[in-house]
C-alpha cells in the first residue's frame, strides 16, 4: 500500500522543483519513488566536497533533508498543509571521494504534525557512508 497522498512520479518533482535551490545547487537528483520510499542521488564532486577532497558532511545532510521534505511533502494534502524540517542529524561513517551517493528514504512514523524519516545513503558500491533521521513538522497552510 502507497504512503503517497496522490500518485507521485519523477516527472512530478521534477516540475515541481525550481532551479534556484540548494538541493539543486548541489545536482541532488530524485531516481525513484516506491509505495513506502523514495530514492535520490547526489554527486560527488567539487561541489559536494570538503577541501580534503572527500564528501563534505554538510552535503550529505542537505542530501538527507531534501529527500525527506519532499518524502513529507507528498504524503500531506498540500492545498492544507506544508512540510518542514525540524530537527536533523546524521552519522558519517566512511569517506566517499568520487561518484555518486545514493539516498533511500523510508518512514519511521507519519502522524498528523510531525514525520520521522530514516534516510540511508551509500556509495556506487552500496557501502554505507551516513545514516540519518529526519523529523518533519507538518503545519497548516
Amino acid at each position: 500500500m502507497s504512503i503517497w497522498f496522490k500518485p507521485v512520479s519523477i516527472e512530478a518533482i521534477t516540475s515541481f522543483e525550481k532551479k534556484d535551490h540548494l538541493g539543486s545547487l548541489l545536482g541532488i537528483e530524485f531516481v525513484r519513488f516506491g509505495d513506502d520510499e523514495v530514492e535520490a542521488r547526489m554527486p560527488v564532486d567539487e561541489r559536494t566536497k570538503q577541501p580534503f577532497g572527500i564528501l563534505h558532511g554538510g552535503a550529505s545532510v542537505v542530501l538527507a533533508e531534501t529527500i525527506g521534505s519532499y518524502a513529507s511533502h507528498y504524503v500531506i494534502d498540500q492545498s492544507k498543509y506544508i512540510a518542514v524540517g525540524m530537527e536533523v542529524n546524521a552519522n558519517h561513517l566512511r569517506p566517499v571521494t568520487q561518484g555518486f551517493v545514493h539516498a533511500i528514504c523510508k518512514p519511521v512514523h507519519l502522524g498528523k504534525s510531525s514525520h520521522i524519516w530514516d534516510i540511508r545513503i551509500s556509495d556506487d558500491n552500496g557501502k554505507l557512508v551516513c545514516i540519518s533521521r529526519l523529523t518533519v513538522a507538518i503545519v497548516t497552510r
